[in-house]
């Protein structure tokens, strides 16, 4: 099962469940003490994380499936699969259009 949704440009982000998404070099998930958040940090940019980016990126470790991350958080928070792999899927796609993120097939 791929999921995906529309963004602003009309094309559909699609992931697929064998893809293995990661963080690229220079990108990293750090706790900002000022901001008292978690935010996700790349070259001269950063994205204030709210609990669900988070806990999305704490399973992005570059050799879980897409798949995988989608069986974990649905466990975790004890809802449907489909619902966490489509909203993961909007996630994971806008962090790669913003090349926050990267997928390895």
């Amino acid at each position: 099962m791929a999921a995906g949704r529309r963004h602003g440009t009309g094309r559909r982000i699609v992931i697929e469940n064998a893809d293995i998404p990661f963080l690229p070099r220079g990108v990293r998930v750090h706790f900002d003490k000022v901001r008292d958040s978690w935010v996700l940090l790349a070259p001269e940019r950063a994205i204030t994380l709210d609990g669900i980016g988070h806990a999305i990126l704490s399973e992005v470790d570059g050799e879980r499936s897409f798949a995988d991350i989608t069986r974990i958080l649905a466990a975790r928070y004890n809802a449907p699969a489909e619902d966490i792999a489509k909203d993961t899927a909007g996630f994971l796609g806008a962090l790669r259009n913003r090349r926050f993120l990267e997928i390895r097939p």
